[in-house]
């Protein structure tokens, strides 16, 4: 918890820099607004395609402007440096963009004000994006973009040697493996520095496995033997080297890398890395798959950004209206082809014009479809941390797999318990 100091005092200073309207040059005539300037704050735009849209708000709302706060890249700390402003019911952050997993927590705290379902196409989305805004049947956030984790492979080398994808964790071994050997390429990578990521990759292949860390509502440790079979798969691949070192190091930016720039065979990673790829040498060279799993396709973790209200902000009615705009169709179908983000809005991924452009959408609606959310639990942000420290422990065989699953079992099992 240590390096969570100096991202708290860094928020401190975002304080000091981003409040109070923009200068002329940017805004003519915003200091005399009643609805803004609004603060909308986000995690790093990876893609540069985040201000785009906000400009076209901007023009049609000049009295409601928006300016944006792009936080780090990395989930943990980006609710570190929210957390932070929100404790101090600070009313400078007007809109958040909130990890799915953050809805529990930041209710429960009251940091973020119920919305009325009946203002939003809630039919119109994936069912379980919908359910991730929602707590205690309320709803305290309105999904803008889905996610889940898919298999980027190079289709290029697999063709080659007469091979389709794998969609085992057998045969994603056996082709890493081996294949990695003879192309002188990394095997497979993932998430697998200790933060939320690795939290995620764990997860996914738990489940993938036919086995749960917690139960559904997030109150029960039951780690299984599913979860150390996971776990196992994981080492193994490093022991062996067909996850090479350097992926302990990895979060989502750094493993798009290593796959975009021609040094790994396979990588698991959210959609946004799509369109990156397809601007690169790469493009041509890869594909898109389900992610394999233990016998078959895996159950991806769900994950995805919504947008909520700061229960402190003075401009609560102008960021509603913000929000209902951000999540509607036409901003919706450019999450697609300006972010390489996954929208919400169901409908987009049987859109024949749309898969000519992006072909891996029917393989992404069935991988969002069959995703499980991450457990709701206003203390997930520990239940995290103590998932990702101890898999990190095993990664770097600080422990052996089966004091990894007693030491899991049991600090988990103590943080469920704690209120």
């Amino acid at each position: 918890m240590s390096r969570l100091v100096p991202l708290l005092l860094a928020a401190v200073l975002l304080l000091a820099g981003c409040g109070g309207p923009p200068d002329d040059a940017d805004a003519p005539g915003l200091a005399a607004a009643a609805g803004g300037p609004m603060t909308f704050v986000v995690g790093k735009d990876t893609t540069s395609y985040f201000q785009p849209l906000l400009d076209r708000w901007n023009r049609a709302h000049p009295d409601e402007w928006v300016k944006m706060l792009e936080l780090p890249e990395a989930a943990d700390e980006q609710r570190a440096q929210m957390v932070a402003n929100l404790q101090a019911r600070n009313e400078r952050f007007d809109i958040l963009a909130l990890d799915t997993i953050w809805t529990a927590e930041f209710a429960e705290a009251g940091w973020i004000t119920p919305l009325d379902a009946s203002m939003f196409p809630l039919g119109e989305f994936f069912p379980g994006a919908v359910k991730t805004a929602m707590y205690k049947g309320k709803l305290y956030a309105v999904p803008y973009s889905t996610n889940a984790g898919l298999l980027y492979y190079r289709k290029d080398i697999l063709d080659k040697e007469g091979l389709k994808p794998p969609t085992t964790w057998a045969e994603l071994r056996e082709q890493a493996s081996r294949l990695s050997r003879e192309h002188h390429i990394g095997g497979y990578a993932g998430q697998f520095l200790p933060y939320e990521g690795l939290t995620v990759n764990y997860l996914e292949a738990v489940q993938s496995a036919g086995g749960e860390l917690l139960n559904a509502d997030g109150t029960t440790a039951t780690v299984d033997a599913a979860a150390q079979k996971a776990l196992d798969f994981m080492v193994t691949g490093l022991r062996e080297g067909w996850i090479p070192q350097e992926a302990l190091s990895y979060k989502e930016e750094e493993s798009r890398l290593a796959f975009q720039q021609g040094r790994l065979l396979f990588a698991r990673n959210w959609p946004y890395a799509y369109g990156p790829a397809e601007d690169s040498p790469m493009k041509g060279k890869f594909a898109v798959a389900p992610m394999p799993g233990a016998d078959g396709p895996a159950i991806s973790t769900l994950g995805g950004y919504n947008l909520a209200v700061n229960s402190s902000s003075k401009r609560q009615k102008s960021a509603l209206e913000f929000i209902r705009y951000f999540t509607g169709p036409d901003i919706q179908r450019l999450v697609l082809t300006e972010g390489s983000f996954a929208p919400v809005w169901s409908r987009f991924y049987d859109d024949p014009a749309l898969i000519k452009d992006f072909p891996y959408l029917p393989v992404l609606k069935d991988t969002i479809l069959r995703a499980r959310p991450r457990p709701v639990n206003a203390n997930y942000n520990q239940i995290s941390l103590v998932i990702a420290g101890n898999v990190s422990d095993a990664l770097a065989f600080r422990r052996s797999v089966p004091e990894t699953m007693t030491r899991l079992r049991q600090q988990l099992a103590q943080t469920v318990r704690t209120p």
